[in-house]
C-alpha cells in the first residue's frame, strides 16, 4: 500500500517511472546473469583452448565449441576454424569476428542511457506539474483548510515525482557504469588472449609452412 501511495501522490509521472524502473530491474538482471556466466568460465575456457592449439587445432575447437555460449569462444572459434591461413588473415578473422561480438557485450548500454536522462526529466515535469496545482489551488484571501490541503498536495507531488526520477536515474546509472567497467575489461582480455593465439598461430604457420596454402601474388 505504501508503494501505490507514493504513485498516486507523485501524480501522472509515476506511471511511466514505473515502467522505468521495471525495465531497468529486467536489463540489469540480465546483464548480471551474462556477466557472472562470462566471468565465471572464460578464464577456464581459453586457458584450455589455448592449450589444446598448442597440440591439435581440432581438440581447441571442439573445447571451444562446448563454450560457444561466451563471446570469447565464438571469437575463437572464427579464427580457429581457419587455422591454415596466413598470420594476417588469421588476425582480421579475429578481429572481424571481435567487431561481430561488440553489439552483444555492449547489450542494452543505450536503453540504459534513455533511462539515466529521462528519469530526471521526468521528475522535473513532475515538480512543474506539482507546482502548477499548488499555485493553482491558491486564492486570494482563501486560507480555509481546503485550500491549504490543495497546496500541500500539489508541492507533495512535486517533491515525490523529483526523488523518483532521480531515484530511477541514480540506481540505472550505478549498474551502468558496473557494466561499462566489464566491457571495458573484456575487450582488454579479448586483446591479452587474442594476442596469445595469434602468436600459436604464428608458431604453427611458421613451423609446418610445406602443409599451408602459399598465397600466389600477381
Amino acid at each position: 500500500m505504501f508503494i501505490f501511495d507514493l504513485l498516486v501522490a507523485g501524480g501522472v509521472v509515476m506511471i511511466p517511472l514505473l515502467g522505468f524502473s521495471i525495465l531497468a530491474i529486467a536489463l540489469i538482471l540480465e546483464r548480471l546473469l551474462f556477466w557472472y556466466r562470462v566471468n565465471r568460465r572464460q578464464k577456464r575456457l581459453v586457458r584450455d583452448a589455448l592449450a589444446a592449439y598448442q597440440n591439435s587445432p581440432e581438440m581447441a575447437l571442439a573445447k571451444l565449441k562446448q563454450g560457444a555460449d561466451l563471446p570469447i569462444a565464438r571469437i575463437f572459434l572464427e579464427a580457429v576454424e581457419m587455422d591454415r591461413v596466413s598470420p594476417n588473415a588469421f588476425r582480421l578473422a579475429l578481429e572481424s569476428a571481435t567487431q561481430a561480438e561488440l553489439p552483444t557485450l555492449r547489450r542494452f548500454n543505450t536503453v540504459f542511457d534513455i533511462i539515466i536522462s529521462a528519469a530526471p526529466l521526468l521528475g522535473l515535469l513532475g515538480t512543474i506539474l506539482g507546482l502548477i496545482r499548488s499555485f493553482g489551488s491558491l486564492q486570494l484571501g482563501d486560507v480555509g483548510s481546503e485550500s491549504a490541503i490543495a497546496v500541500t498536495g500539489g508541492i507533495s507531488e512535486a517533491l515525490i515525482s523529483t526523488a523518483a526520477g532521480l531515484t530511477v536515474a541514480i540506481f540505472t546509472l550505478i549498474f551502468a557504469n558496473i557494466f561499462r567497467g566489464f566491457y571495458r575489461r573484456q575487450l582488454a582480455q579479448i586483446q591479452e588472449y587474442g594476442g596469445q593465439l595469434e602468436l600459436l598461430h604464428l608458431c604453427r604457420y611458421e613451423g609446418h609452412p610445406d602443409t599451408l596454402p602459399i598465397a600466389v601474388g600477381d
